[in-house]
């Protein structure tokens, strides 16, 4: 199972989040990746005012899964988890 967190370099919010999601580090049972919109078109366009965004990755690239918006708490993000697994 993979977490990735949509956003983009300078975001304060993306690096709150980035942050809360580090503190789980070890509490939830997958691996988190990172991802900057920027770098794609269709990423600012889907994404752009809504980052950051967590959103569960089934298989790599795999962009139709459920996802959560900022804010969320830690509590939010079990939750989360739990209900994708």
């Amino acid at each position: 199972m993979a977490l990735v967190l949509l956003g983009t370099e300078g975001c304060h919010l993306c690096e709150q989040a980035q942050a809360l999601l580090l503190n789980l580090n070890g509490k939830i049972p997958c691996n988190l990746y990172l991802e900057d919109i920027a770098e794609s078109e269709d990423m600012v366009a889907r994404y752009g005012e809504r980052i950051p965004v967590l959103k569960y990755e089934a298989e790599e690239g795999d962009m139709a899964g459920p996802e959560i918006d900022w804010p969320f708490s830690e509590q939010d993000v079990l939750r989360f988890i739990q209900k994708i697994a």
